[in-house]
């Protein structure tokens, strides 16, 4: 069994709470995109844990855990998390934690640069988590991106990394007038944060690939949501990978696989981080009142029904058949629910789920 969980909308769905629920059932949860530029918290009797980069399953003794080659990684924050995580009394070793030779490495200046062009763009900016995805993912096309399978040989490693460096200053120092990065920093900060992972480090479509010929079932964890793709998304207010369930068996090095089941993960109500327009943004004392209750410190909200014929036309087109609606409890409990969501509305969603082929659920909006 091979199944995708993703996310509908924007983000912030509560992807990481179902993976976690569902990776019981799992042998291998596999992360295939994306960085440390979103985050799952996630709940259970061990405790609270903030997930950036470990995939959910991370919390579960017996599941193997991958980080994919559609990912980038940036191993300083892998390194403080792996260390929070173990503070926990979570055990994790190369048994149950394998990463990518091909994964990206996001390096420190990717960071900076990230940060340098959201300041230079000012009230025009993407509204970035300067965490350098973007700049590591370009680096990955330009063929100038140091990958994990590299530490296994430091000399060669520090050979490519001048090379790579000696282009990167020129806009840098020329582009943005700033210090030029340092190799022997830069080498340092591999050392420290990078070579202590060299042994999670083997070629995760071997794994992966031996897995599911002894026909154990894999979960495909993305973060982010399907409207922050980068072909599908709100171009450019997007990331800078693919989102969406049909990237997850190239992310995570198995592209000739096949999804059994896709899991699409939405909120009763939309939030969104970062900046660009927002469709149906809620303002108003209403508003904070859900913020609030569903802890939305940095999001802005909007209520989920907008359009729900649109977004179930979204679902279609995604090819989602499952869907999990997360939530409904925060905004029942503001009483925002009123006049918003209605009985015609969860039977709409209801018989979707039933046969997604049958528009019946058109009709009825139209006599809504």
């Amino acid at each position: 069994m091979l199944t995708s969980i993703v996310g509908i909308n924007w983000g912030d769905e509560g992807k990481g709470r179902m993976v976690d629920l569902l990776s019981q059932k799992y042998d291998v949860v596999v992360r295939y995109q994306g960085g440390n530029n979103a985050g799952h918290t996630v709940i259970n009797d061990k405790g609270k844990f903030v997930l950036n980069l470990m995939p959910s399953g991370i919390l579960r003794d017996e599941t193997v855990n991958v980080l994919g080659p559609g990912m980038v990684i940036d191993t300083e924050h892998m390194f403080h998390e792996v260390e929070h995580l173990r503070a926990g009394g979570i055990t994790i070793t190369p048994e149950q934690l394998k990463i990518s030779d091909k994964a990206v490495i996001c390096m420190p200046y990717h960071k900076l640069l990230d940060c340098l062009e959201e300041d230079r763009l000012a009230d025009k900016k993407f509204g970035s988590t300067r965490r350098g995805i973007s700049p590591a993912y370009s680096d990955k096309y330009m063929k100038k991106a140091l990958r994990m399978g590299e530490l296994a040989d430091r000399d060669a490693l520090k050979a490519r990394l001048a090379d790579i460096l000696e282009w990167k200053n020129l806009f840098i120092v020329n582009g943005y007038h700033h210090d030029p990065i340092d190799l022997d920093e830069m080498m340092d900060w591999i050392d420290t944060y990078a070579m202590p992972f060299k042994d999670y480090v083997c070629d995760t479509t071997d794994y992966l690939s031996e897995a599911i010929e002894d026909n154990k079932s894999l979960l495909f964890e993305a973060q982010l949501g399907a409207l922050r793709d980068i072909d599908y998304g709100i171009y450019p207010y997007t990331s800078g990978s693919s989102t969406i369930a049909a990237y997850a068996p190239i992310g995570a090095g198995i592209p000739e696989a096949r999804l059994d089941t896709i899991i699409g993960i939405m909120k009763a109500y939309s939030t969104c981080v970062g900046e660009g327009p927002f469709t149906c943004e809620w303002f108003g004392a209403d508003a904070e009142k859900l913020r609030e209750a569903g802890a939305e410190v940095l999001g802005v909200v909007s209520i989920f029904t907008y359009g729900m014929k649109k977004g179930v036309e979204q679902l279609a087109a995604a090819q989602v058949r499952n869907v999990s609606l997360t939530d409904l409890d925060t905004v029942a409990s503001t009483g925002a629910q009123e006049g918003y969501i209605t009985e015609a509305d969860v039977a709409r969603l209801l018989a979707f789920r039933e046969n997604p082929s049958d528009e019946s659920w058109i009709q009825a909006e139209s006599q809504a």
